[in-house]
């Protein structure tokens, strides 16, 4: 095993595993937002309302998250620069760039999975809790806000941990986007070195350190915030 290389390239890993980290935490963090409308659409909103989330859902989540990358950078990508005007803009600078469409395609993908775990946490609140919530007079959002919502999340804790770890793991499709994440350092490294398992073990011990990392946080959570009966 040779790792000489890191010390020419650990610059470069660090800014990688940056990338890494900010696709994670923008897709996590966006995502969640979207999945709450989402889960509460399909759980409490109309039938317009349901049929819309439910058909968001069911694309996002039956197609392949590559496609939707690709769909996006190459498709819509392609099309932004002649929107009039936009080249002179200040959004140009970051909508020119892979890392825009990769953050905006692994959110919308996130967001449909989350809002399915979402939808079936909200479900299984006991009633008897909401019930209690409108009896002493709690207006819909102050129910939403101080009990449903709070008890999904904790109900949904575990599974969350794990659609956390697993959009973890797609940050690698990035890398066919020329987003230079950790991923794609470890290919370049590979391409200047001729090494091919060193990169890559690099790479496998920063995702299973993260993933421990998420584990560890979710587990505390989980021993704070008890079940209630």
């Amino acid at each position: 095993m040779n790792f000489t290389w890191i010390s020419s390239y650990w610059p470069l890993l660090l800014t990688g595993a940056w990338q890494t980290v900010c696709l994670l935490v923008i897709s996590v963090v966006f995502g969640f937002a979207i999945a709450i409308g989402l889960a509460f659409a399909q759980v409490s909103g109309g039938r317009l309302t349901r049929l819309l989330a439910r058909s968001y859902c069911t694309f996002f989540r039956g197609t392949p998250l590559l496609i939707q990358l690709w769909l996006l950078y190459y498709g819509v990508g392609s099309l932004l620069p002649m929107v009039p005007g936009i080249r002179q803009s200040l959004f140009w600078p970051i909508l020119r760039e892979g890392f825009f469409f990769a953050a905006v395609s692994f959110t919308l993908n996130y967001a449909a999975y989350e809002a399915e775990v979402l939808r079936g946490a909200l479900l299984a609140v006991p009633k008897g809790e909401l019930e209690a919530g409108r009896a002493f007079g709690l207006s819909p959002w102050m129910l939403i806000r101080r009990i449903w919502l709070p008890r999904a999340i904790r109900i949904a804790l575990p599974t969350i941990a794990g659609e956390i770890v697993m959009q973890l793991k797609a940050t690698p499709l990035a890398f066919t986007v020329t987003v230079m994440d950790l991923y794609a350092v470890a290919n370049k490294v590979r391409q200047d070195t001729l090494l091919v398992y060193e990169p890559l073990l690099v790479v496998t011990l920063f995702y299973l350190a993260l993933t421990a990392v998420i584990a560890r946080v979710f587990r505390s959570l989980e021993a704070q915030v008890p079940v209630r009966r």
